[in-house]
């Protein structure tokens, strides 16, 4: 008799317990800083600060200031970025802090 494989991976697992304790947006928000790890040079992650998401409005912190204004400048080329790959209705606006 073959054994049953788990049906659910431990990302499910750890969304479902989000969702349940109601921190969906932090779990997300963590998504998001592991996308621009991957998106950007490791020098210019470094700048990044903390990235929050409250009520579908994504913060981002950016320590450099030129990285700050050039993150400004492409505010609506990063934000229908992250709409792509999360989803529209999860982002409404994309603060540069």
């Amino acid at each position: 008799m073959k054994r049953k494989k788990r049906e659910f991976q431990s990302s499910e697992l750890v969304k479902t317990f989000a969702k349940i304790h109601g921190f969906e947006e932090k779990l997300l928000a963590l998504e998001v800083k592991n996308f621009l790890s991957e998106y950007l040079d490791h020098a210019l992650f470094q700048e990044i600060g903390n990235v929050d998401l409250n009520r579908t409005v994504l913060s981002v912190v950016v320590k450099s200031p030129l990285l700050k204004n050039d993150f400004r400048l492409r505010k609506s080329f990063f934000l229908q970025k992250f709409r792509d790959q999360f989803g529209a209705e999860k982002f409404s606006d994309l603060q540069i802090l």
